[in-house]
Protein backbone atom coordinates (compact mmCIF):
# COMPACT_ATOMS: atom_id res chain seq x y z
CA UNK A 1 0.00 0.00 0.00
CA UNK A 2 1.38 3.43 -0.90
CA UNK A 3 2.13 6.10 1.71
CA UNK A 4 -0.61 8.24 0.19
CA UNK A 5 -3.17 5.43 0.52
CA UNK A 6 -2.11 4.78 4.11
CA UNK A 7 -2.43 8.46 5.02
CA UNK A 8 -5.87 8.55 3.41
CA UNK A 9 -6.97 5.53 5.43
CA UNK A 10 -5.68 7.16 8.60
CA UNK A 11 -7.63 10.31 7.93
CA UNK A 12 -10.82 8.43 7.08
CA UNK A 13 -10.66 5.66 9.67
CA UNK A 14 -13.46 5.48 12.21
CA UNK A 15 -14.05 2.42 14.38
CA UNK A 16 -17.41 0.77 13.84
CA UNK A 17 -18.93 0.26 17.34
CA UNK A 18 -19.42 1.61 20.92
CA UNK A 19 -18.08 4.32 23.32
CA UNK A 20 -18.25 6.50 26.48
CA UNK A 21 -17.15 9.94 27.62
CA UNK A 22 -13.75 11.05 26.33
CA UNK A 23 -11.09 10.61 28.99
CA UNK A 24 -8.63 13.44 29.66
CA UNK A 25 -5.45 13.12 27.63
CA UNK A 26 -3.37 12.70 30.78
CA UNK A 27 -5.31 9.59 31.73
CA UNK A 28 -4.27 7.99 28.44
CA UNK A 29 -0.58 8.76 28.69
CA UNK A 30 1.92 5.94 28.24
CA UNK A 31 1.98 3.67 31.26
CA UNK A 32 5.25 3.74 33.19
CA UNK A 33 4.55 0.94 35.67
CA UNK A 34 4.99 -2.83 35.21
CA UNK A 35 1.30 -3.66 34.68
CA UNK A 36 0.66 -5.33 31.37
CA UNK A 37 -1.99 -3.84 29.13
CA UNK A 38 -4.17 -5.30 26.40
CA UNK A 39 -5.85 -2.78 24.11
CA UNK A 40 -8.95 -3.87 22.19
CA UNK A 41 -9.86 -1.79 19.14
CA UNK A 42 -13.56 -2.17 18.39
CA UNK A 43 -16.50 -2.78 20.75
CA UNK A 44 -18.61 -5.11 18.65
CA UNK A 45 -19.21 -8.80 19.28
CA UNK A 46 -15.57 -9.81 18.90
CA UNK A 47 -14.06 -6.93 20.83
CA UNK A 48 -16.42 -7.13 23.81
CA UNK A 49 -16.07 -10.93 24.04
CA UNK A 50 -12.28 -10.53 24.04
CA UNK A 51 -12.41 -7.93 26.81
CA UNK A 52 -14.72 -10.05 28.96
CA UNK A 53 -12.58 -13.18 28.54
CA UNK A 54 -9.36 -11.26 29.21
CA UNK A 55 -10.65 -10.04 32.57
CA UNK A 56 -11.26 -13.64 33.59
CA UNK A 57 -8.12 -15.19 32.14
CA UNK A 58 -5.61 -12.38 32.74
CA UNK A 59 -6.92 -10.63 35.88
CA UNK A 60 -3.68 -8.80 36.67
CA UNK A 61 -3.54 -7.04 33.30
CA UNK A 62 -5.24 -3.78 32.38
CA UNK A 63 -7.77 -4.18 29.57
CA UNK A 64 -8.75 -1.09 27.56
CA UNK A 65 -11.48 -1.08 24.89
CA UNK A 66 -11.47 1.76 22.34
CA UNK A 67 -14.33 2.65 20.03
CA UNK A 68 -15.84 5.83 18.65
CA UNK A 69 -19.50 5.08 19.41
CA UNK A 70 -21.13 5.32 22.82
CA UNK A 71 -23.45 2.35 22.54
CA UNK A 72 -23.40 -1.26 21.41
CA UNK A 73 -25.99 -1.98 18.70
CA UNK A 74 -26.69 -5.60 17.77
CA UNK A 75 -27.12 -6.10 14.01
CA UNK A 76 -28.03 -9.83 14.22
CA UNK A 77 -31.82 -10.23 14.28
CA UNK A 78 -32.34 -6.68 13.00
CA UNK A 79 -34.59 -7.76 10.10
CA UNK A 80 -37.70 -8.25 12.26
CA UNK A 81 -37.20 -4.75 13.65
CA UNK A 82 -36.78 -3.29 10.16
CA UNK A 83 -40.16 -4.61 9.02
CA UNK A 84 -42.12 -3.76 12.15
CA UNK A 85 -42.21 -7.22 13.71
CA UNK A 86 -40.19 -6.18 16.77
CA UNK A 87 -41.12 -2.87 18.38
CA UNK A 88 -38.27 -3.10 20.89
CA UNK A 89 -35.60 -3.19 18.20
CA UNK A 90 -32.12 -4.72 18.34
CA UNK A 91 -30.46 -4.59 21.76
CA UNK A 92 -28.54 -1.42 22.53
CA UNK A 93 -26.27 -1.05 25.55
CA UNK A 94 -24.20 1.73 27.06
CA UNK A 95 -20.58 0.73 26.65
CA UNK A 96 -19.27 2.79 29.56
CA UNK A 97 -21.69 1.01 31.90
CA UNK A 98 -20.71 -2.38 30.45
CA UNK A 99 -17.03 -1.57 31.06
CA UNK A 100 -17.68 -0.64 34.68
CA UNK A 101 -19.52 -3.90 35.27
CA UNK A 102 -16.90 -5.90 33.41
CA UNK A 103 -13.87 -4.40 35.15
CA UNK A 104 -12.14 -2.98 32.07
CA UNK A 105 -11.61 0.57 30.81
CA UNK A 106 -13.58 2.03 27.96
CA UNK A 107 -12.40 4.95 25.83
CA UNK A 108 -14.79 6.56 23.39
CA UNK A 109 -12.38 7.84 20.80
CA UNK A 110 -11.21 7.69 17.22
CA UNK A 111 -8.01 5.83 16.44
CA UNK A 112 -5.67 8.02 14.39
CA UNK A 113 -2.61 5.76 14.07
CA UNK A 114 -0.94 2.66 15.46
CA UNK A 115 2.82 2.12 15.79
CA UNK A 116 3.33 -1.64 15.93
CA UNK A 117 7.10 -1.34 16.48
CA UNK A 118 6.66 0.84 19.56
CA UNK A 119 3.37 -0.84 20.49
CA UNK A 120 1.39 2.37 20.82
CA UNK A 121 -2.09 3.44 19.73
CA UNK A 122 -2.74 7.13 19.05
CA UNK A 123 -6.33 8.23 19.60
CA UNK A 124 -8.13 11.54 19.61
CA UNK A 125 -8.12 11.25 23.43
CA UNK A 126 -4.40 10.55 23.79
CA UNK A 127 -1.83 7.79 23.52
CA UNK A 128 -2.04 4.19 24.74
CA UNK A 129 0.82 1.75 25.13
CA UNK A 130 -0.02 -1.92 24.76
CA UNK A 131 1.60 -5.28 25.33
CA UNK A 132 -0.96 -7.05 23.15
CA UNK A 133 -3.46 -5.63 20.72
CA UNK A 134 -6.83 -7.11 19.71
CA UNK A 135 -8.15 -5.65 16.46
CA UNK A 136 -11.90 -6.02 15.84
CA UNK A 137 -12.75 -3.47 13.12
CA UNK A 138 -15.66 -5.28 11.48
CA UNK A 139 -16.21 -4.76 7.75
CA UNK A 140 -16.44 -1.93 5.26
CA UNK A 141 -18.11 -1.94 1.87
CA UNK A 142 -16.22 -0.91 -1.23
CA UNK A 143 -18.64 1.21 -3.29
CA UNK A 144 -16.04 3.39 -5.02
CA UNK A 145 -15.72 1.11 -8.10
CA UNK A 146 -19.49 1.49 -8.62
CA UNK A 147 -19.21 5.28 -8.90
CA UNK A 148 -15.91 5.60 -10.80
CA UNK A 149 -14.09 6.58 -7.61
CA UNK A 150 -16.27 9.63 -6.92
CA UNK A 151 -16.31 10.11 -3.10
CA UNK A 152 -19.41 12.33 -3.18
CA UNK A 153 -21.38 9.72 -5.11
CA UNK A 154 -20.13 7.02 -2.71
CA UNK A 155 -21.33 9.11 0.23
CA UNK A 156 -24.70 9.51 -1.52
CA UNK A 157 -24.95 5.72 -1.85
CA UNK A 158 -24.06 5.16 1.80
CA UNK A 159 -26.57 7.76 2.98
CA UNK A 160 -29.57 6.89 0.80
CA UNK A 161 -29.18 3.36 -0.53
CA UNK A 162 -27.16 1.30 1.95
CA UNK A 163 -28.33 -2.24 2.72
CA UNK A 164 -27.74 -1.58 6.43
CA UNK A 165 -25.39 -4.51 7.10
CA UNK A 166 -22.15 -2.69 7.90
CA UNK A 167 -22.97 -0.60 10.98
CA UNK A 168 -25.67 0.69 13.31
CA UNK A 169 -26.03 4.06 11.58
CA UNK A 170 -26.73 2.35 8.26
CA UNK A 171 -29.35 0.10 9.85
CA UNK A 172 -31.17 3.02 11.47
CA UNK A 173 -31.13 5.00 8.22
CA UNK A 174 -32.48 2.00 6.33
CA UNK A 175 -35.40 1.62 8.74
CA UNK A 176 -36.36 5.28 8.23
CA UNK A 177 -36.18 4.87 4.45
CA UNK A 178 -38.30 1.74 4.46
CA UNK A 179 -40.97 3.28 6.67
CA UNK A 180 -41.24 6.23 4.26
CA UNK A 181 -41.31 4.03 1.15
CA UNK A 182 -44.60 4.27 -0.77
CA UNK A 183 -44.05 1.57 -3.38
CA UNK A 184 -42.34 1.11 -6.72
CA UNK A 185 -39.21 -0.63 -7.97
CA UNK A 186 -36.75 -1.92 -5.35
CA UNK A 187 -33.27 -3.24 -6.16
CA UNK A 188 -31.42 -5.39 -3.65
CA UNK A 189 -27.81 -6.42 -4.26
CA UNK A 190 -26.10 -9.39 -2.63
CA UNK A 191 -22.29 -9.36 -2.81
CA UNK A 192 -20.15 -12.38 -3.55
CA UNK A 193 -18.60 -14.02 -0.50
CA UNK A 194 -16.94 -13.84 1.84
CA UNK A 195 -19.48 -11.49 3.38
CA UNK A 196 -21.15 -10.80 6.69
CA UNK A 197 -23.86 -13.36 7.60
CA UNK A 198 -24.44 -14.90 4.14
CA UNK A 199 -28.13 -15.90 4.67
CA UNK A 200 -29.16 -12.48 6.04
CA UNK A 201 -29.72 -10.67 2.70
CA UNK A 202 -32.07 -13.45 1.51
CA UNK A 203 -34.01 -13.37 4.76
CA UNK A 204 -34.32 -9.60 4.38
CA UNK A 205 -35.71 -9.91 0.85
CA UNK A 206 -38.42 -12.30 2.07
CA UNK A 207 -39.23 -10.01 4.99
CA UNK A 208 -39.49 -6.97 2.72
CA UNK A 209 -41.79 -8.76 0.27
CA UNK A 210 -44.04 -9.82 3.16
CA UNK A 211 -44.04 -6.34 4.73
CA UNK A 212 -44.77 -4.51 1.48
CA UNK A 213 -47.70 -6.88 0.97
CA UNK A 214 -49.00 -6.16 4.47
CA UNK A 215 -48.91 -2.46 3.65
CA UNK A 216 -50.57 -3.05 0.26
CA UNK A 217 -47.72 -1.41 -1.60
CA UNK A 218 -47.33 -2.08 -5.31
CA UNK A 219 -43.75 -3.26 -5.43
CA UNK A 220 -41.30 -5.35 -7.42
CA UNK A 221 -38.07 -6.44 -5.74
CA UNK A 222 -35.22 -7.26 -8.12
CA UNK A 223 -32.43 -9.21 -6.43
CA UNK A 224 -29.00 -8.88 -8.06
CA UNK A 225 -26.94 -11.75 -6.65
CA UNK A 226 -23.25 -11.78 -7.54
CA UNK A 227 -23.22 -15.48 -6.61
CA UNK A 228 -25.57 -18.33 -7.29
CA UNK A 229 -27.86 -17.85 -4.32
CA UNK A 230 -28.87 -20.25 -1.53
CA UNK A 231 -31.17 -23.01 -2.78
CA UNK A 232 -33.64 -22.94 0.10
CA UNK A 233 -34.17 -19.22 -0.23
CA UNK A 234 -34.47 -19.32 -4.00
CA UNK A 235 -37.27 -21.84 -3.59
CA UNK A 236 -38.89 -19.65 -0.92
CA UNK A 237 -38.84 -16.69 -3.32
CA UNK A 238 -40.66 -18.74 -5.95
CA UNK A 239 -43.12 -20.35 -3.56
CA UNK A 240 -44.09 -17.34 -1.46
CA UNK A 241 -43.69 -14.24 -3.64
CA UNK A 242 -43.49 -15.22 -7.33
CA UNK A 243 -45.14 -11.96 -8.43
CA UNK A 244 -43.02 -9.71 -6.22
CA UNK A 245 -39.45 -11.06 -6.24
CA UNK A 246 -37.36 -11.28 -9.39
CA UNK A 247 -34.13 -13.16 -8.66
CA UNK A 248 -31.11 -12.66 -10.93
CA UNK A 249 -28.16 -14.94 -10.02
CA UNK A 250 -24.58 -14.41 -11.22
CA UNK A 251 -25.36 -10.74 -11.72
CA UNK A 252 -22.84 -8.25 -10.38
CA UNK A 253 -23.27 -4.48 -10.31
CA UNK A 254 -20.86 -2.59 -12.56
CA UNK A 255 -22.00 0.97 -11.96
CA UNK A 256 -24.55 2.91 -9.93
CA UNK A 257 -25.79 6.44 -10.57
CA UNK A 258 -27.39 7.46 -7.26
CA UNK A 259 -28.62 10.78 -8.67
CA UNK A 260 -30.70 9.20 -11.44
CA UNK A 261 -31.31 6.00 -9.43
CA UNK A 262 -29.95 3.62 -12.02
CA UNK A 263 -27.94 0.42 -11.73
CA UNK A 264 -25.86 -1.02 -14.55
CA UNK A 265 -25.01 -4.73 -14.65
CA UNK A 266 -23.32 -6.82 -17.33
CA UNK A 267 -26.74 -7.47 -18.84
CA UNK A 268 -29.21 -4.73 -17.87
CA UNK A 269 -29.76 -1.18 -16.82
CA UNK A 270 -32.31 -0.97 -14.03
CA UNK A 271 -34.10 2.03 -12.58
CA UNK A 272 -35.15 1.95 -8.92
CA UNK A 273 -37.29 3.93 -6.50
CA UNK A 274 -35.55 2.44 -3.48
CA UNK A 275 -32.48 0.25 -3.14
CA UNK A 276 -30.59 -1.83 -0.60
CA UNK A 277 -27.16 -1.97 -2.19
CA UNK A 278 -24.60 -4.14 -0.39
CA UNK A 279 -21.21 -3.67 -2.02
CA UNK A 280 -18.29 -6.14 -2.00
CA UNK A 281 -16.95 -6.35 1.53
CA UNK A 282 -13.50 -6.23 3.07
CA UNK A 283 -11.93 -5.88 6.51
CA UNK A 284 -12.54 -2.61 8.32
CA UNK A 285 -10.06 0.13 7.43
CA UNK A 286 -8.01 -0.34 10.60
CA UNK A 287 -6.72 -3.71 9.39
CA UNK A 288 -5.23 -2.04 6.34
CA UNK A 289 -3.87 0.89 8.32
CA UNK A 290 -1.96 -1.54 10.56
CA UNK A 291 -0.55 -3.51 7.62
CA UNK A 292 -2.34 -6.72 8.62
CA UNK A 293 -3.95 -7.63 5.28
CA UNK A 294 -3.02 -10.81 3.45
CA UNK A 295 -1.58 -10.08 0.00
CA UNK A 296 -3.91 -10.52 -2.95
CA UNK A 297 -3.19 -12.46 -6.14
CA UNK A 298 -1.55 -9.34 -7.61
CA UNK A 299 0.82 -9.02 -4.64
CA UNK A 300 -0.89 -5.91 -3.30
CA UNK A 301 -2.96 -5.72 -0.12
CA UNK A 302 -5.92 -8.07 -0.22
CA UNK A 303 -9.29 -7.68 1.49
CA UNK A 304 -8.90 -9.63 4.74
CA UNK A 305 -6.39 -9.88 7.58
CA UNK A 306 -3.97 -12.80 7.53
CA UNK A 307 -4.34 -14.75 10.80
CA UNK A 308 -3.38 -18.07 12.33
CA UNK A 309 -6.79 -19.81 12.40
CA UNK A 310 -6.32 -21.58 15.76
CA UNK A 311 -5.26 -18.49 17.75
CA UNK A 312 -6.35 -15.54 15.56
CA UNK A 313 -2.83 -14.16 15.91
CA UNK A 314 -1.85 -11.86 13.05
CA UNK A 315 0.68 -13.35 10.66
CA UNK A 316 2.26 -9.90 10.50
CA UNK A 317 2.81 -9.36 14.25
CA UNK A 318 2.87 -11.84 17.12
CA UNK A 319 1.55 -9.16 19.51
CA UNK A 320 -1.56 -8.50 17.44
CA UNK A 321 -4.75 -10.58 17.15
CA UNK A 322 -7.58 -10.02 14.65
CA UNK A 323 -11.08 -11.24 15.54
CA UNK A 324 -14.50 -11.13 13.95
CA UNK A 325 -15.45 -10.29 10.40
CA UNK A 326 -12.04 -8.85 9.47
CA UNK A 327 -10.22 -12.19 9.88
CA UNK A 328 -9.09 -13.87 6.68
CA UNK A 329 -9.03 -17.42 5.35
CA UNK A 330 -9.08 -20.23 7.92
CA UNK A 331 -8.78 -23.26 5.63
CA UNK A 332 -8.32 -24.01 1.93
CA UNK A 333 -11.18 -26.51 2.28
CA UNK A 334 -13.92 -23.97 3.08
CA UNK A 335 -12.26 -20.56 3.07
CA UNK A 336 -13.35 -18.17 5.82
CA UNK A 337 -15.06 -18.83 9.10
CA UNK A 338 -18.65 -17.52 8.77
CA UNK A 339 -18.81 -13.81 9.52
CA UNK A 340 -21.47 -13.85 12.24
CA UNK A 341 -21.83 -12.28 15.67
CA UNK A 342 -21.61 -15.66 17.37
CA UNK A 343 -18.39 -16.49 15.50
CA UNK A 344 -16.87 -13.10 16.36
CA UNK A 345 -17.59 -13.68 20.04
CA UNK A 346 -15.99 -17.13 19.95
CA UNK A 347 -12.95 -15.69 18.23
CA UNK A 348 -12.65 -12.96 20.85
CA UNK A 349 -12.50 -15.61 23.58
CA UNK A 350 -9.95 -17.65 21.62
CA UNK A 351 -7.68 -14.62 21.15
CA UNK A 352 -7.98 -13.82 24.87
CA UNK A 353 -6.88 -17.37 25.77
CA UNK A 354 -3.88 -17.08 23.43
CA UNK A 355 -2.87 -13.76 25.00
CA UNK A 356 -3.22 -15.17 28.52
CA UNK A 357 -1.05 -18.14 27.55
CA UNK A 358 1.58 -15.82 26.06
CA UNK A 359 1.58 -13.74 29.26
CA UNK A 360 2.30 -16.91 31.27
CA UNK A 361 5.00 -17.97 28.85
CA UNK A 362 2.93 -20.97 27.67
CA UNK A 363 1.73 -22.16 24.30
CA UNK A 364 -1.98 -21.68 23.69
CA UNK A 365 -4.05 -24.84 23.43
CA UNK A 366 -5.44 -25.22 19.89
CA UNK A 367 -9.08 -24.15 20.03
CA UNK A 368 -11.67 -24.20 17.30
CA UNK A 369 -14.68 -21.88 17.29
CA UNK A 370 -18.32 -22.63 16.56
CA UNK A 371 -21.20 -20.53 15.33
CA UNK A 372 -25.00 -20.46 15.45
CA UNK A 373 -27.37 -18.15 13.60
CA UNK A 374 -31.12 -18.05 13.03
CA UNK A 375 -32.82 -16.83 9.85
CA UNK A 376 -36.46 -16.72 8.78
CA UNK A 377 -37.57 -18.70 5.75
CA UNK A 378 -41.13 -17.47 6.26
CA UNK A 379 -42.78 -14.81 8.39
CA UNK A 380 -46.35 -16.10 7.94
CA UNK A 381 -46.53 -18.83 8.99
CA UNK A 382 -43.35 -18.25 10.99
CA UNK A 383 -40.50 -20.61 10.16
CA UNK A 384 -36.88 -20.34 11.24
CA UNK A 385 -33.75 -22.14 10.17
CA UNK A 386 -31.04 -22.71 12.75
CA UNK A 387 -27.61 -22.89 11.10
CA UNK A 388 -24.83 -24.31 13.25
CA UNK A 389 -21.20 -24.67 12.15
CA UNK A 390 -18.56 -26.71 13.94
CA UNK A 391 -14.96 -27.54 13.10
CA UNK A 392 -12.41 -30.28 13.54
CA UNK A 393 -8.79 -30.78 12.61
CA UNK A 394 -8.39 -33.79 10.37
CA UNK A 395 -5.37 -36.07 10.16
CA UNK A 396 -3.43 -33.95 7.68
CA UNK A 397 -3.81 -30.85 9.87
CA UNK A 398 -6.44 -29.08 7.77
CA UNK A 399 -9.52 -27.62 9.46
CA UNK A 400 -12.83 -29.10 8.30
CA UNK A 401 -16.19 -27.34 8.56
CA UNK A 402 -19.37 -29.21 9.44
CA UNK A 403 -22.72 -27.45 8.94
CA UNK A 404 -26.04 -28.50 10.48
CA UNK A 405 -29.27 -26.80 9.33
CA UNK A 406 -32.57 -27.43 11.07
CA UNK A 407 -36.00 -25.99 10.33
CA UNK A 408 -38.04 -24.70 13.27
CA UNK A 409 -41.74 -24.42 12.47
CA UNK A 410 -43.79 -22.12 14.69
CA UNK A 411 -40.78 -20.99 16.78
CA UNK A 412 -41.27 -20.14 20.46
CA UNK A 413 -38.49 -17.62 21.06
CA UNK A 414 -35.49 -19.82 20.24
CA UNK A 415 -33.67 -17.03 18.44
CA UNK A 416 -34.39 -14.51 21.19
CA UNK A 417 -33.15 -16.96 23.84
CA UNK A 418 -29.92 -17.48 21.88
CA UNK A 419 -29.40 -13.70 21.64
CA UNK A 420 -29.97 -13.17 25.38
CA UNK A 421 -27.53 -15.95 26.24
CA UNK A 422 -24.84 -14.52 23.95
CA UNK A 423 -25.28 -10.96 25.21
CA UNK A 424 -25.15 -12.13 28.81
CA UNK A 425 -22.48 -14.84 28.82
CA UNK A 426 -20.17 -13.92 25.93
CA UNK A 427 -20.39 -10.13 25.92
CA UNK A 428 -21.34 -9.31 29.52
CA UNK A 429 -24.04 -6.84 28.47
CA UNK A 430 -26.94 -8.29 30.51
Amino acid sequence: MSATSTDRLRRRFLLAAGGAVLLPRARLALATGPQRRVVVLGAGWGGLAAARALRRQLPDAEVVVVDRAARFFSLPQSTAWLVGRDDHGPPEHDLAAAARRGGYRFVQSEVTSVDRRRRTVATSAGMLRYDWLVVAPGIREDTLPWVDGDPEAAAHLARDFSAGFADADGARALKARLEAFAGGEVVVSIPAGPARCPPAPYERVLALAWWFGQRRLKTTITVLDAGGGIAGFRQAFEDQFPETIRFMPRTAIRRVDPASRRVLTDFDELRFDQALLAAPQRAGALAGMLGLLAPGADGRDGHWAAVEPLTLRSRADERVFVVGDAAGEASPLFGHYPKTGHMAARQGAIAAAAIAAAARGDEAEPTLPDSVCFVHHSLEPPELTRIATRYRIRGDGEIVQEVDQRRINQPRGEAQAWAREMLRDALGLL
